[in-house]
């Protein structure tokens, strides 16, 4: 009953998102345009150079492991263990994308943005508590506002592209769910990790100002290390 659950969600996501895939990348002109590994490239292009269709191989199309739990022990107890065109060179041009997130007791896929993806998500076990908060409204008077729900195995939530949202799980067991978004190369801009972590470091009078706090607390935040679930 599990592995039909399981079949039936990787399923769902795939055939979800077939209408979808053509939201954010360029429609392919071709059959398929398996990539080639950035580094084995003579020139940079917006996505990825296509290989000689004479050498495509079925090897190009297919990416196993997603069966394989991905490891939690970390400060946020998740891990995202990423299908994208750099695992799978044969998604190139064709602007789907998967992921698989397992998450310990207690567990959050922080908040974050796919610049150039929306992500429909379904929950194969646990409890996930996920939202999404939406952009700057016209009226500067209203806030963001956020949706949010607690999921159960079987459900699917969206998240549109490019708004903030997060995944926590709530329960006392591990959980997990599979994701499809709707790039090639959806991205990921982890907002902590973005702010309080790049490098080199934003100047603190620039966040002190932006959050209206005081200079040694963002001092205390830079200082952390932001971890990177992907």
């Amino acid at each position: 009953m599990k592995m039909t659950l399981v079949s039936l969600t990787v399923i769902f996501v795939l055939a979800s998102f077939a209408t979808l895939g053509y939201a954010s990348d360029p429609s392919p002109l071709q059959d398929f345009c398996v990539a080639v590994k950035d580094a084995d490239a003579a020139v940079f292009v917006n996505g990825k150079i296509c290989k000689n269709p004479e050498m495509v191989v079925a090897e190009d199309f297919i990416f196993r492991g997603l069966n394989k739990p991905g490891n939690t022990s970390n400060p946020v107890g998740s891990r995202v263990t990423p299908v994208n065109v750099n695992q799978l060179p044969g998604l190139n041009t064709l602007g789907i994308s998967a992921v698989r997130i397992d998450y310990a007791p207690n567990g959050l896929n922080p908040p974050h943005t796919h610049p150039r993806a929306t992500e429909i998500l379904v929950v194969l076990e646990g409890t996930l508590y996920v939202g999404f908060v939406t952009s700057n409204p016209a009226n500067p008077a209203i806030k963001n506002k956020l949706f949010t729900k607690y999921l159960y195995p079987g459900d699917v939530f969206v998240f549109p592209e490019g708004l903030i949202h997060f995944q926590f799980n709530v329960g006392k067991t591990n959980a997990v769910a599979f994701a499809g978004l709707s790039s090639q190369n959806p991205g990921v801009i982890t907002v902590a990790n973005a702010v309080f972590g790049s490098d080199p470091p934003i100047n603190p009078a620039v966040l002190t100002k932006a959050f209206q706090v005081e200079k040694n607390v963002i001092d205390y935040l830079q200082a952390q290390f932001w971890w990177n679930i992907d």
